[in-house]
């Protein structure tokens, strides 16, 4: 898939298809974001990827910059991966029983991140999230928890809460189905305002379990934390008994090879895995200091199951993917591909006279249309949401396909190389020709 031709003109089968998705799924989609609402348009649909390239049923191929929105930092169907998870398959795809990869697994995540010692692993982000939750409320013996304006931390009710207006406010229910008794133990405070933080503590500091964050935001577009941000974090809860929790669930092995927690020197409490940890196949995890986690059934009384968790065919393909990350240049390759990909849309944008802001962390990176930099999520709803839309549509015209949201993080690989790079800078100059 090495043809650097815009090939994206034709939609018929993805339009095809997608009226049929919509008589028997809601929406068309199996998760909101991908039915283009936050773009316009038909979403493609997609019939093969094959290393930093995707191809959708009518034929066109592009630039992946989603990469299922970041689990495939080794590009799509690696070959090591791929024979990783045939050969499990081959002995069978779920027992229900104890398997030597969970092992092997949690010994890779316990050697990667200095703050876990134990780790249990589940089948999605949200599973992880709302267990790690759960969690800390028993460990603390407090109800209150404290996150983000703007942090996306899956679907369980408790999270689904956004911020009202002023410094911080009790949350409020997100979504229909969500009671505001569900919602009333949290408390949303504005991303990276620690003041506001302090006043919750000062006012409820007894009552509060844990502060919930993903260290650099990714689900209103990469925010990453201002200087202190994080150290206030973890003087806080310190000081108030409370537990700090990171959502590495994005950032894990994507921000840094060990995570925001080394690329910041924070030590959580309990961090949140997902994406990369599972190499592509539905997996996530939570993990923390033994004491911590021994308080998890069977070993303690903080029930959580799950029938596919630990699911051989996840952790065989989590094992192989971790396994050529860790070579040598591997993971590099990946961030310098971000960074030049950075320096091409600041160019391009510079001499198209647009206003814009690119912001990156490691192989994360979002361009706002703004003219400042975008440090919370009011920040990013400032952002020109028209202007990312047209864009998304000039661009996947031209061959790239990037996040059809303006509120979500752009991915790279280690597969993205200099004929991609060339695509992309085409791409750009494409895009604001138009």
């Amino acid at each position: 898939m090495t043809d650097l031709r815009a090939s994206a003109v034709s939609s018929t089968t993805s339009e095809r298809l997608y009226q049929a998705a919509l008589r028997v799924l809601p929406g068309g989609v199996n998760s909101p974001v991908r039915a283009f609402r936050g773009v316009g348009g038909t979403p493609r649909f997609i019939r093969r990827g094959e290393g930093a390239w995707l191809e959708d049923a009518d034929g066109n191929r592009y630039v992946d910059l989603v990469l299922s929105w970041g689990p495939l930092i080794l590009g799509h169907a690696h070959p090591e991966v791929i024979a990783a998870v045939v050969e499990t398959a081959g002995r069978g795809t779920t027992y229900g029983a104890p398997t030597e990869l969970e092992v092997r697994l949690a010994e890779r995540v316990v050697a990667t991140f200095p703050s876990v010692e134990m780790v249990r692993f589940v089948s999605s982000g949200t599973e992880a999230a709302m267990s790690a939750v759960r969690l800390a409320r028993a460990a603390t013996g407090r109800r209150a928890i404290v996150k983000f304006d703007g942090c996306y931390h899956g679907h369980a009710d408790p999270l689904l809460a956004a911020a009202g207006s002023g410094v911080a406010t009790l949350g409020l229910p997100d979504s229909p189905g969500v009671t505001p008794a569900t919602v009333a133990d949290t408390v949303v405070a504005p991303f990276n305002d620690l003041a506001a933080v302090e006043t919750i503590f000062a006012a409820r500091g007894e009552e509060i379990a844990a502060v919930l964050i993903e260290p650099v935001a990714g689900n209103m577009g990469v925010v990453p934390p201002v200087p202190g941000f994080l150290d206030g974090l973890w003087r806080l809860t310190r000081q108030a008994g409370a537990l700090l929790v990171f959502d590495e669930v994005m950032t894990g092995w994507r921000v840094h090879p060990a995570g925001a927690q080394v690329l910041y020197g924070i030590e959580p409490d309990l961090t949140i895995l997902g994406k990369v940890v599972g190499g592509g196949l539905p997996a996530a995890a939570y993990g923390g200091p033994r004491a911590l986690m021994e308080q998890i059934a069977p070993a303690g009384p903080v029930y959580q199951a799950g029938t596919l968790s630990g699911n051989p065919l996840a952790m065989a393909a989590g094992l192989a993917t971790l396994d050529v990350l860790s070579r040598p240049g591997t993971w590099a390759r990946a961030e310098s591909w971000a960074a030049r990909a950075e320096a091409a849309i600041i160019r391009a944008a510079a001499s198209a006279g647009v206003p814009l802001t690119v912001q990156r962390v490691g192989t994360m990176l979002t361009p706002f249309f703004a003219g400042e930099p975008v440090r919370d999520y009011a920040g990013a709803k400032r952002a020109d949401r028209a202007a990312y839309a047209a864009f998304f549509h000039a661009m996947l015209e031209a061959g790239v396909y990037l996040p059809p949201s303006a509120f979500e993080a752009a991915f790279t690989s280690a597969a993205h190389g200099e004929e991609e790079l060339a695509a992309l800078e085409a791409a750009l100059g494409s895009a604001w020709a138009r």
